[in-house]
């Protein structure tokens, strides 16, 4: 297999709408950026992130249960920040950034994670609960 010229790589263009709300999402998440940084070079288990583990890794604000950590993963899923690890059986319980969501990581890796406003978190949970697509 041949190895991927990391130089000839362009960088993928989206839409500001959906930039806006990759990022609402991710700064509404029960998720802090040290997981988002983890995820820029290696894959990340559903193990690690769920529970006391999450809060010793400094993954999370607050201890989760095993399936509140896999909703709040599978809607970043769906806005296109993170992918599910596939590996020679089929789908793990790992995940890893898209390339939307390392674009994301990488500019806020420098600069302090925003925190979300009432009105953000309002908005980023009425798209969630009616999936609407902005």
């Amino acid at each position: 297999m041949p190895a991927v010229d990391g130089q000839n790589q362009k960088t993928l263009t989206y839409p500001h709408g959906t930039i806006k709300r990759a990022k609402r999402s991710l700064f509404c998440s029960p998720f802090n950026l040290i997981l988002f940084t983890a995820m820029l070079s290696e894959r990340v288990a559903l193990s690690e992130i769920a529970g006391n583990s999450g809060i010793h890794k400094g993954y999370t604000k607050r201890p989760l249960s095993e399936l509140a950590a896999e909703n709040a993963l599978a809607w970043l899923i769906q806005v296109g920040v993170l992918r599910r690890e596939v590996d020679g059986q089929g789908i793990t319980d790992s995940f890893r950034l898209t390339p939307l969501g390392r674009q994301i990581v990488e500019e806020f890796q420098h600069q302090p994670w925003t925190t979300p406003t009432w009105g953000d978190r309002f908005l980023n949970a009425v798209i969630r609960w009616f999936r609407l697509p902005f």
